[in-house]
């Protein structure tokens, strides 16, 4: 009896899974930016920049964990528990964040956890660079610095939103 090779798993479905994240995290900003104060501007990102895009990095890191894993050449011709810890995350800080607007918490709770979210884009950052710094210089190109850059950029848009609404609630969060 031979051995079969496993299939290729397919990056597609990770590939459209993470532009649907980019489009509801753009979304937020974009209807936060609308706003004429940053308190008002706060919650339409709560809502799409951590809400329904933690919601939508659940799936993409474990419903379709192994299309990801393929995408970032970690497919290991099995279930990476990784992926799914790291879509669990995702999930948690994205249902609070639509529970925090469901139900009203108040801005201390929408920024709170924008803030995490931030905090956690932060970590990622620099875990692009140390993987930028590790690759050959033929693979550490273009593409790895605009994902680095551009985890950087979301974590600055929501440490923006969220602090400027917390200073315009009175609540100084660096006093």
């Amino acid at each position: 009896m031979t051995a079969t090779a496993t299939p290729a798993t397919s990056k597609t479905p990770a590939i459209v899974a993470m532009w649907i994240g980019y489009a509801l995290g753009a979304l937020g900003f974009f209807l936060g930016a609308s706003k004429s104060n940053a308190i008002d501007a706060l919650e339409p990102v709560v809502l799409w920049s951590v809400g329904a895009l933690g919601v939508a990095s659940f799936v993409r890191h474990a419903v379709l964990h192994r299309s990801d894993a393929a995408r970032m050449g970690w497919d290991l011709g099995r279930r990476n528990n990784f992926q799914i810890e790291v879509g669990m995350a995702n999930l948690a800080w994205g249902l609070v964040a639509l529970g925090a607007v469901a139900w009203d918490w108040g801005v201390t709770a929408q920024a709170a956890v924008t803030l995490v979210f931030a905090l956690y884009l932060v970590q990622a950052f620099v875990l692009h660079l140390v993987s930028i710094r590790d690759q050959s210089e033929a693979r550490a190109g273009r593409a790895a610095w605009g994902a680095a850059l551009a985890t950087l950029a979301m974590a600055g848009g929501l440490a923006y939103f969220a602090i400027a609404a917390l200073d315009q609630a009175g609540i100084k969060p660096f006093n």
